[in-house]
Formats: structure tokens, C-alpha cells, sequence
């Protein structure tokens, strides 16, 4: 069994600027409130799902409603992840309001952050997202190039950071997106399984096995789906403190670093 521990991490580095929320936050005022009614659209801004981003229920990520035997699954809430050998998986928290706010799976040099958000029933949010962090990242001086690959159309940039002699280098990160019923599943991919098409595989197998549990609540579309501690791991994470990370950890691989960290190894 693994052990949940907390872990104050250091302060964000410049690549920060391109958390995980920043852009889905960009028009969420603009979308409709999913109210858990069906309702006509007639607006101009239809959003065309792109396959196979669009989650069909056979493939990756699936949907709770496709999944009978949970019972190979850690349940976080609105994320499901599926063990495998050498997995590290790490709960990001916002402290100043107490919630989780994404969880990082680790395997080796590679990471992969998954957040899931609301969305709207008739529409996808992958495409507007993507020319929004598309946006932000170039007008920050780094660079963003749409491509292909196994889960359809990603985006590959190249995030400007202070490397360890003051001098600015580029992070890679992989930004995938998947459309669901209701919801949305982004996909952060950093360290060797960026641009390593072999040790990308794990990774990729995290977020094809992984669940999403969207609940039946009203949410405003690109509203954080609530994440929690497994039950009978909550009491252990308030009580132990993890020393910080050293040199060369997995914890140099994370871009979007924010917070404390609760960790479990499996």
C-alpha cells in the first residue's frame, strides 16, 4: 500500500504564468450554465469535435457511466486513475482555498497532470482552449505548434524557465484535450514523454485508462471538477510532512508546479 504525505514545494518558477486554470478561466463567464437540462443552440460559435478527442465509451479516457469494475481504479473524485507499476501520483493543492486542483502521475522521467472541467452538452471546448493557452504561451515568449498524434490534434510548446545557472531554457509540454459527455479532460504531458515517443507510452496509457466521474450537479461550463483524497488516505496526509524534493527530481519535470503536493507510490 503507498502513503499519502504533504510536501510544501518551492515557489513557481516563470513558466507559472501558464497554470493548468489560467486559460480554461479566459470565457467561462462567456458559456451557458449547464443546468442538467437539455436545451436548444442556435449560437454562431459552434465548436466541431474533432476524433477521436471526442470520447466515444470504448476508448480512453472513458466515462463512469462505461466502467462496471472499479476496482483496479484510485478514486480522486472527478478523476479515476488506473495503477500501474512505478506510478507516482501527486494531488495539487491550492492552499489559500483548500482544494485540489489537478493530479500529476509520474513514471520515471515523464509526468502527465490531468484536470477535468465542466463543459457544455452541446459543444466541445478543446479547440477554443488550445488557441487560448496557444495565446498565452507565445505572447510569453514561448512557442506552440498544433499536431497530430495518438490522441488527435495536441499541442506541443515550448515553455520559457530559469534553468539552474540564471540562463532562460525551454520546457516542452504536451497539451492534449478530450472532449466527454459533459465534461472536459486536459492533459498535461512534461518531462521525456514530451518529445519521447517510447517513454511517452506509459504516460499515454495513464490517460487512456483513466475515468472520469462527473456527477450530476448544475456546473457552469469550465468549472473545476471537485478532486478529494481517497478516504482512507485523508487523515494520514494532514499528519506527515515529506522532506522537500531534491535535485533531479521528478519535481524539475513539472511546469505547472503549484503548492503543496500530496504523493502516493504505488
Amino acid at each position: 500500500m503507498g502513503l499519502f504525505s504533504r510536501r510544501k514545494t518551492a515557489n513557481a518558477g516563470p513558466g507559472d504564468g501558464y497554470g493548468p486554470d489560467e486559460a480554461l478561466e479566459t470565457s467561462a463567464a462567456d458559456d451557458s450554465f449547464d443546468d442538467g437540462v437539455p436545451e436548444d443552440h442556435d449560437g454562431d460559435g459552434d465548436v466541431a469535435l474533432e476524433s477521436p478527442v471526442a470520447v466515444d465509451g470504448t476508448t480512453g479516457p472513458l466515462d463512469r457511466s462505461a466502467i462496471s469494475d472499479d476496482s483496479e481504479y484510485l478514486n480522486l473524485g472527478a478523476i479515476w486513475v488506473k495503477g500501474q507499476p512505478g506510478l507516482e501520483l501527486r494531488l495539487e493543492v491550492n492552499e489559500r482555498e483548500q482544494q485540489i486542483t489537478g493530479v500529476t502521475a509520474v513514471l520515471g522521467e515523464s509526468a502527465v497532470q490531468l484536470q477535468a472541467f465542466a463543459a457544455p452538452r452541446t459543444e466541445g471546448v478543446w479547440i477554443d482552449i488550445r488557441n487560448e493557452i496557444a495565446k498565452s504561451i507565445t505572447d510569453a515568449g514561448g512557442t506552440a505548434e498544433v499536431r497530430t498524434g495518438e490522441f488527435g490534434e495536441e499541442l506541443l510548446t515550448r515553455m520559457p524557465q530559469q534553468g539552474a545557472d540564471g540562463r532562460t531554457v525551454f520546457m516542452p509540454a504536451r497539451f492534449v484535450g478530450f472532449d466527454g459527455p459533459r465534461w472536459f479532460l486536459r492533459a498535461v504531458v512534461s518531462g521525456r514523454a514530451a518529445i519521447d515517443g517510447a517513454a511517452a507510452a506509459a504516460v499515454h496509457d495513464v490517460i487512456r485508462t483513466a475515468v472520469i466521474d462527473r456527477g450530476d450537479e448544475a456546473r457552469p461550463p469550465r468549472e473545476l471538477l471537485p478532486l478529494r483524497l481517497p478516504e482512507s488516505k485523508a487523515e494520514t496526509a494532514e499528519n506527515e510532512v515529506q522532506a522537500p524534493a531534491g535535485p533531479g527530481t521528478v519535481a524539475d519535470l513539472k511546469p505547472f508546479e503549484r503548492g503543496p503536493e500530496i504523493t502516493e507510490v504505488r
